[in-house]
C-alpha cells in the first residue's frame, strides 16, 4: 500500500547523511553487504532511522520470541499496515534466515489460516494488538498467555508494533521500492 501523497526526498547514501544515521547505513552496509532501500529514505530523518534500527535490534536481541516467532510479529503488523516492502523484505527473511516454514508464511502474505497453533495464536495476537490500538481484552490476551506467552511478550508485541509503524508508514510515504534481494516475495497486498 502506498500513500497517495509522495515524498520528493531521495534516497541518501552514506555520505550525504547526517548523523546518526550515516553510522547506521555503514553499518547496514557492512552487517548485510548492501545498504537496503528502506535505510535510505529513512536516512532522511536520522532520528527515524536510529529509533528504528535500535528498537528494531532491543526486538530481535530481548523479546523473548524464536526468530521465527519474530518473523510472524513483523510479518502481522506489516502485513495488517499494508506495507508492501515489509512484507516481501520479512517474508524473504523468514524463508533464508528465520527457520519460519513456507506454509506459515505463505497463509500470512495471503491471509488464509496458519497451519501451526501456536504461531497462528501469535500471529492473531500481533494483528488484534495493531487493530484494537493496543487495546486488547482479557478475552484476547487469554489464548496467548495459554499458548506459553508471556505478560512482558505482550509489551514486547507494543515494541515490534512501534518498529513496525516506523518503517510501514515510512515506506507507505516514500513509495519505497524493494531491494532486489527481497523481489521474490514481493506482495501487492
Amino acid at each position: 500500500m502506498q500513500a497517495e501523497y509522495k515524498s520528493s526526498l531521495s534516497a541518501l547514501p552514506p555520505a550525504q547523511a547526517v548523523s546518526p544515521a550515516s553510522e547506521r547505513l555503514n553499518e547496514a552496509q557492512a552487517q548485510l553487504g548492501f545498504i537496503p532501500n528502506m535505510y535510505s529514505m529513512m536516512a532522511n530523518s536520522p532520528g527515524l532511522l536510529d529509533t528504528y534500527i535500535h528498537g528494531y535490534n532491543l526486538f530481535r536481541g530481548q523479546s523473548g520470541f524464536t526468530p521465527a516467532e519474530q518473523e510472524v510479529v513483523f510479518l502481522a503488523i506489516s502485513r495488517e499496515n499494508g506495507c508492501t516492502y515489509c512484507v516481501a523484505a520479512h517474508s524473504f527473511v523468514a524463508d533464508k534466515m528465520s527457520g519460519v516454514p513456507a506454509a506459515v508464511t505463505d497463509a500470512i502474505r495471503d491471509d488464509t489460516p496458519i497451519p501451526d497453533a501456536k504461531l497462528a495464536v501469535l500471529h492473531d495476537f500481533a494483528r488484534l494488538m495493531v487493530r484494537q490500538r493496543g487495546l486488547p481484552s482479557k478475552a484476547a490476551v487469554s489464548p496467548f498467555l495459554a499458548a506459553g506467552y508471556s505478560e512482558k511478550q505482550v509489551l514486547e508485541i507494543v515494541l515490534a508494533i512501534a518498529v513496525k509503524t516506523l518503517s510501514n508508514y515510512a515506506n507507505h510515504v516514500f513509495h519505497t521500492p524493494v531491494d532486489g534481494v527481497f523481489a521474490d516475495r514481493t506482495w501487492e497486498g
